[in-house]
């Protein structure tokens, strides 16, 4: 009978405790949901941010694309193109569409930096 007490007290116990952790989960959630700012849509789509990338670099494609969601500073989609061996990294605002940045990188496939052009003299 002692056994079946101590059991009864250990289980009321601890589901006093997991009750308390399930409470401030979700006090925590509901206060980081009030805090949070709601998520917006970007008014230019990832179509056509892809469409005015491919307009800057013709002839490439799109090997990546991010939604970069800045804060204060204005969303942007960032885009990567590869033509040949060349990467562009393409920035266009999510608000407006316009181009914010353009860089070109040559792809290097030699992966081999050392400064040896491999002949011997």
């Amino acid at each position: 009978m002692r056994i079946t007490k101590k059991l009864i007290v250990a289980g009321i116990i601890s589901l006093a405790a997991t009750g308390g952790a399930v409470y401030a989960t979700a006090a925590y959630a509901s206060e980081a949901a009030e805090t949070a700012a709601p998520a917006v849509a970007p008014k230019v789509t990832a179509e056509q941010a892809i469409g005015i990338a491919l307009k800057e670099v013709p002839g490439s494609w799109v090997s990546e694309l991010d939604f970069d969601s800045r804060g204060q500073q204005a969303d942007a989609w960032e885009l990567e193109l590869t033509k040949g061996t060349e990467r562009h990294e393409v920035d266009v605002d999510a608000t407006s569409g316009k181009v914010t940045k353009q860089q070109a990188d040559q792809d290097d496939d030699d992966q081999d930096d050392d400064g040896d052009d491999g002949d011997d003299d």
